[in-house]
């Protein structure tokens, strides 16, 4: 795709921030039309940075998808709050995401906290910089009385007795796909004219591997309960296409913190795992095109959330 001359090429990287599970990776995987993220009503759904690519006649939007928000209690946490806030340092946009609300709570003040000192180090260089944009998702769950306070609610905070300024401010429900199309159209408007940074065809930065691994932990986190999603995460061991080119074996696996929790993933018979196992292999066959032939496992790492060693042979770098 050439770029046109006769027009404004617009282009920016764009940080999406807000608390966890408030529709982050939700809205930005139907912003660039592909399911890159992994998607749940866990909170850490999200645990590092995921940047994903979104090109036309417009221009390009890279999208900076955080993970949520939170005081971190392990270091696990302390990785995903600096992935965050080092995501700020590089963005040339910010989308706060919310949910309709009549008060403003503690994960909200904290976000807060980290846009008002970003917005004041870098428009004391250009003012004009660094757009902010609050999106309200989840509006279908909630009367438009609900989304009119939550704006004045947020329209007024003040951060630090100076009231935080919002270039725009709009809500959009990602589960039926409302307003994302405005949105869409008003990001292109606030971003700067610029390059074209990635190929036209480029979705995401994340490789086939990361995105499966993505895929097998979301399904860990829908069909487990409690507080063993947060203990767990998953490893790629072999991903490799047969010489006939039909078929592309993948083992994989699935790392916990306690014996306990290893015999509730692998479940009754193997019915667990089985069930994980089927419905990513699912997702990921639409991922590659091809058939896939998925092996899963399951190991013990007790405390491997506070243990660096083991953080960065997860991914968590």
């Amino acid at each position: 795709m050439a770029e046109d001359n006769n027009k404004e090429y617009k282009s920016g990287f764009v940080a999406i921030l807000g608390r966890p599970n408030v529709g982050k990776s939700t809205i930005m995987n139907h912003m660039v039309g592909m399911k890159i993220a992994a998607v749940s009503r866990r909170a850490q759904t999200t645990r590092k940075m995921i940047q994903t690519v979104y090109t036309d006649d417009r221009g390009q939007i890279v999208f900076l998808d955080t993970p949520g928000i939170n005081k971190a209690e392990t270091k696990l946490g302390e990785f995903m709050l600096d992935s965050a806030v080092d995501t700020l340092k590089t963005a040339d946009m910010i989308l706060w995401i919310i949910e309709p609300s009549n008060f403003i709570g503690a994960g909200e003040r904290m976000i807060a906290e980290l846009i008002g000192k970003t917005i004041r180090n870098v428009r004391k260089k250009n003012p004009d910089s660094l757009p902010v944009f609050l999106v309200i998702n989840k509006s279908d769950t909630a009367e438009e009385e609900v989304i009119e306070k939550t704006k004045e609610l947020y329209d007024s905070y003040m951060f630090d007795n100076e009231q935080v300024h919002f270039d725009n401010m709009m809500n959009v429900s990602a589960k039926k796909e409302d307003n994302l199309d405005l949105l869409m159209q008003s990001i292109f408007n606030a971003l700067p004219v610029g390059p074209m940074y990635f190929d036209e065809d480029t979705v995401t930065d994340e490789t086939e591997r990361e995105i499966a691994a993505e895929y097998i932990r979301e399904k860990c986190l829908r069909n487990l309960d409690k507080e063993i999603p947060h203990g767990i995460a998953v490893m790629i061991d072999k991903m490799r296409e047969r010489p006939d080119g039909r078929i592309i074996d993948i083992d994989a696996t699935i790392i916990c913190e306690k014996e306990s929790h290893k015999g509730i993933i692998i479940g009754k018979n193997g019915s667990m795992l089985k069930k994980i196992g089927s419905e990513a292999r699912k997702e990921i066959e639409d991922l590659l095109e091809i058939k896939v032939n998925l092996k899963l496992w399951v190991k013990v790492r007790p405390g491997w959330r506070d243990k660096s060693t083991y953080l960065k042979e997860y991914g968590y770098k």
